[in-house]
C-alpha cells in the first residue's frame, strides 16, 4: 500500500490518499499492466471484418507452420525408432527392458509432483487466457478458424 499526500504547503491539516497495489492489479487485465492503459481489448480498436482477416491469417501461419514442424517431427521420433528397431532386430543393440520400465515409472512419479506444485500458475494463466478470448471472441475465433485452414494446407 502507498499513501499519497494532497496537501497545500501553507495547511497544517494534511490528507491522505492510500493505494492499494494489489488491488489495483486485480482489476487490471494484464496487457494494460504490460503495454499500458490505452493497450485494451483488440475490439475497441478495428472493424469485425478487420479482426477476422488479422484472426484468421495469423491463425493460418500458426497452422501451417505447426504442420511442417510437426510433420517433421514425427519423421524424426519416427526414423529414430525404426533405426532403433533394425539395430536391435539385427543384435547391434540391447534394450535392458525392465531398466526401461523402471526409468519411465520413476519420470511418471516427478512428472505428476512437479503437475501438483504447479497447478496455481497454471490455473491462473488458463483463466487469464479465457478472459482474453472471451474479450476479443472475433480475432479467437478467426484464428481458430485460419489454424485449422493452415494445418490443412
Amino acid at each position: 500500500k502507498i499513501a499519497f499526500s494532497f496537501s497545500d504547503h501553507d495547511s497544517d491539516d494534511d490528507s491522505y490518499e492510500v493505494l492499494d497495489l494489489t488491488e489495483y492489479a486485480r482489476r487490471h487485465h494484464w496487457w494494460n499492466r504490460l503495454f499500458g492503459r490505452n493497450s485494451g481489448p483488440i475490439v475497441e480498436k478495428y472493424s469485425v471484418a478487420t479482426q477476422i482477416v488479422m484472426g484468421g491469417l495469423t491463425g493460418w501461419c500458426a497452422g501451417f507452420l505447426f504442420q511442417k514442424v510437426g510433420k517433421l517431427a514425427a519423421t524424426a521420433v519416427g526414423g529414430g525408432f525404426l533405426l532403433l528397431q533394425i539395430a536391435s532386430h539385427s543384435g547391434y543393440v540391447q534394450v535392458d527392458w525392465k531398466r526401461v520400465e523402471k526409468d519411465v515409472n520413476k519420470a511418471k512419479k516427478q512428472l505428476k509432483k512437479r503437475a501438483n506444485k504447479a497447478a496455481p500458475e497454471i490455473n491462473t494463466l488458463i483463466e487469464e487466457s479465457t478472459e482474453f478470448i472471451k474479450q476479443n471472441i472475433v480475432v479467437s475465433s478467426g484464428f481458430v478458424g485460419g489454424f485449422l485452414l493452415g494445418l490443412a494446407s
